[in-house]
């Protein structure tokens, strides 16, 4: 697979995980209702989890409306998030800065969950999974990333006419 085909793979898996991400922020509500149901069905499903599901869907339920606004727009961020990855796919040597952005973005999770989750509550089992999402989203940004510096050695070494496309 060429280098360009490495990069808009990644990029793509990237773009796809923070769409579904940002999309299923929308109906928290109804995804802990359907998480807790599944939990309790589970025989030997952790204590732990099943009450801090149940927890989080009472919260979810029993906020005003305007609470969920929040999440709304912490969804929408994730969207426009994904759109600002539109740059790298046309051009990544040229917007390279968007993919070390969002490694910088990957990195910074680690400090806010560590910091912020014991200050709101959140189980440390639960700030792990928050970290997991910036230590999996590191991954196809730094295999984009080593293509695009790929990209940009080629286009160092191969005169720009030369080159397909």
């Amino acid at each position: 697979m060429s280098a360009h085909a490495r990069v808009r793979f990644w990029l793509i898996v990237f773009v796809v995980g923070l769409v579904v991400s940002g999309v299923t922020a929308f109906p928290l509500a109804w995804e802990a209702g359907v998480l807790a149901r599944a939990l309790h069905a589970v025989d030997g499903a952790p204590a732990p989890l099943v009450v801090w599901i149940d927890q989080v869907h009472a919260a979810l339920v029993d906020a005003p409306p305007f609470l969920a606004y929040g999440t709304d727009w912490l969804a929408f961020a994730h969207l426009v998030i994904a759109v600002a990855f539109w740059g790298p796919l046309r051009d990544p040597v040229r917007n390279v800065w968007v993919v070390h952005f969002g490694m910088i973005a990957c990195v910074a999770i680690v400090p806010l969950a560590l910091i912020a989750g014991p200050i709101r509550g959140i189980p440390w089992w639960w700030q792990l999974i928050d970290i997991s999402f910036g230590l999996f989203g590191i991954i196809p940004l730094i295999l984009a990333n080593r293509a695009i510096r790929e990209l940009t050695r080629l286009a160092v070494t191969v005169p720009a006419a030369a080159l397909p496309g």
